[in-house]
């Protein structure tokens, strides 16, 4: 089975999950920070809204230049949120499937401030720098949203805010 096949189901399942987190960020919320050093919620938000987009630009580019003063796009509002993930998306998915495996065992870089970060194949960039990366910040979004008592979404079963759970307790 090609890659591009094997990877669209965890793809669209990931996808979907992440979704459904996104639509509890809580407007008001935005600026919630739960240490010094994390990051704010709008910030994680934004970050996890944008991470599908590095499907695209892992395909599309040999090499992903960001320069020392990169200022990353923080979202106002949930809204912004949906519409950027949305688009982010709607754009990665089918790039995924038009990928050959043979694209997929390229090398690709990262390079911030003229330096190399990463550099693997194409692949293991999806797999890790994209999917895991999304999943890992996802969940950091689900203990803001749990700290700020907004009802967590199940993504792999139900969530103990759900219904299934609640009437357990």
């Amino acid at each position: 089975m090609p890659f591009s096949q094997s990877l669209l189901p965890e793809f669209d399942v990931e996808m979907k999950n992440t979704r459904k987190m996104l639509e509890c960020v809580p407007d008001g919320r935005l600026d919630y920070q739960p240490h010094p050093k994390s990051m704010t919620m709008a910030r994680l938000a934004t970050h996890v809204a944008e991470l599908p987009t590095w499907a695209g630009v892992t395909i599309d580019q040999d090499v992903l230049e960001l320069p020392s003063d990169y200022k990353p796009h923080i979202a106002q509002s949930r809204v912004e949120l949906l519409e950027i993930f949305d688009n982010a998306v709607s754009g990665a998915r089918p790039k995924i499937e038009a990928t050959s495996d043979e694209k997929w065992e390229q090398i690709w870089s990262l390079n911030f401030g003229g330096q190399t970060v990463l550099s693997m194949p194409r692949a293991a960039v999806m797999r890790s720098v994209v999917m895991n990366h999304l999943i890992h910040h996802r969940a950091q979004l689900g203990v803001y949203l749990r700290l700020n008592d907004v009802a967590i979404p199940g993504m792999y079963g139900p969530s103990a805010d759900e219904a299934v759970f609640a009437a357990a307790g």
